[in-house]
């Protein structure tokens, strides 16, 4: 079993559930422990690849990059002497910015006042929206922004319902489309200043190298700029792995031949391309158990919320058979 994270930290809003707490997360370690062994994800694909999977192996994912990876949750890992892959996008590695999904979060559902309607052409869709009533952010409005659950529910809000359309719009596009949408949108929103939150940018070029040396931690290739790539023609999928592949490879100075599609987005042009650049597995964001008969460039994983340790003993025992 492949196990997915994101962050380790406790923002007030995490619509995509993709943050653990470091309270939970050191739990879930301690579960995982008890229940399984906990492997490196390249011992994990070696065994698919051989077709002498054991039972019970475990490897600990994590995506994109951010900074949180480092300061919170290498030193619990190491605490425990957990080994963990890090799938990680340069384009932001030692930069003070924010990932476009979590800037368009803030300017969408936290902005103290924006203005009354916006019309945008990003990519091929016109997106509109009228926010009425909903021009100044109340409090009710932001609590209700902090409770919802993005990948389950329906947008509860104005601003939710537009946030929704423009994620939409942009996901799909290529890196310079997403920018220059993105930039409208912040001179509608009035945040035409450049600015970051510390707690949401990725890792330094430093902390990456720093993790990377550790002999607990591998480092994966996640892209450059994070595409959606499925939506791509295989020549910029091509582009966007080997570059980001290059640029770790220069930034580590390792061999990094472990892939995850972001989004879990991919098609068959993307596996060939996986297979062309001599990546040795590659891992989805599909909730699939791993077994000797899985696609080493197919590999499923399980998307790790802030669960408490009782729940996510339950879900361990429930949907993956592991029980302690």
């Amino acid at each position: 079993m492949v196990l997915m994270y994101h962050r380790i930290a406790e923002p007030t809003s995490d619509i995509w559930e993709i943050a653990v707490s470091p309270a939970h997360f050191e739990a879930q370690l301690q579960i995982l422990k008890r229940v399984g062994t906990v492997v490196p994800l390249r011992e994990l694909a070696e065994g698919v690849k051989n077709k002498r999977l054991k039972n019970n192996h475990i490897a600990i994912t994590f995506d994109d990059g951010y900074a949180d990876n480092y300061l919170t949750a290498k030193p619990i890992l190491e605490k425990h002497g957990l080994p963990a892959t890090f799938f990680v996008s340069t384009g932001n590695i030692g930069k003070e910015k924010e990932f476009w999904w979590d800037e368009l979060e803030r300017l969408l559902l936290y902005s103290a006042v924006l203005p009354a309607k916006l019309e945008i052409k990003v990519g091929n869709t016109l997106v509109s929206g009228a926010l009425e009533e909903e021009v100044e952010l109340s409090g009710d409005s932001e609590k209700t922004h902090q409770k919802w659950n993005a990948c389950l529910e329906t947008p509860p809000t104005g601003r939710a319902h537009l946030f929704f359309q423009l994620w939409q719009a942009l996901k799909p596009l290529p890196y310079p489309q997403q920018e220059a949408s993105l930039q409208i949108i912040r001179e509608w929103a009035g945040n035409t200043a450049p600015y970051s939150r510390p707690d949401f940018i990725s890792m330094s070029t430093q902390q990456l190298r720093e993790l990377a040396s550790h002999e607990l931690f591998d480092i994966g290739a996640h892209t450059v700029n994070h595409p959606a790539l499925a939506y791509h023609p295989k020549t910029h999928q091509e582009q966007e792995i080997a570059q980001n592949k290059k640029d770790l490879q220069k930034l580590t100075g390792q061999t990094i031949d472990l892939l995850a599609y972001p989004y879990g987005n991919f098609n068959e042009g993307t596996v060939k391309v996986a297979e062309g650049l001599e990546f040795k597995a590659a891992v989805t964001t599909e909730t699939q158990v791993i077994t000797k008969d899985s696609d080493p460039y197919r590999l499923g994983r399980v998307q790790v919320p802030n669960w408490a340790p009782e729940q996510f003993k339950f879900q361990l025992k429930k949907a993956w058979g592991l029980v302690n």
